[in-house]
């Protein structure tokens, strides 16, 4: 389980595969409203290799990466890309 860490405190940072391919910037977060369950991660400047992933895309054509996927926040936001196929 992640940390509980303020939203200010990850948006804008670099996310990455554990491998360490680049993914993009964090841009957003989407949650439920009701809950305030964290479901995505909104990516501004993907990268390329977000096309070969099987990820979603926003009714504005960004890229999504299921919150859960995170495994680390630090310097970078990291994410296992298993939880993504």
């Amino acid at each position: 389980m992640i940390d509980k860490r303020p939203h200010k405190e990850i948006l804008s940072k670099p996310v990455v595969t554990k491998e360490g391919r680049r993914l993009g910037i964090i841009k957003d977060i989407t949650f439920e409203t009701r809950t305030g369950e964290l479901i995505h991660i909104v990516l501004k400047d993907p990268t390329p290799y977000c096309s070969q992933l099987n990820l979603e895309y926003s009714k504005k054509g960004e890229v999504l990466i299921p919150y859960n996927s995170i495994i680390a926040i630090g310097d970078f936001v990291v994410i296992s890309e298993e939880d993504l196929m």
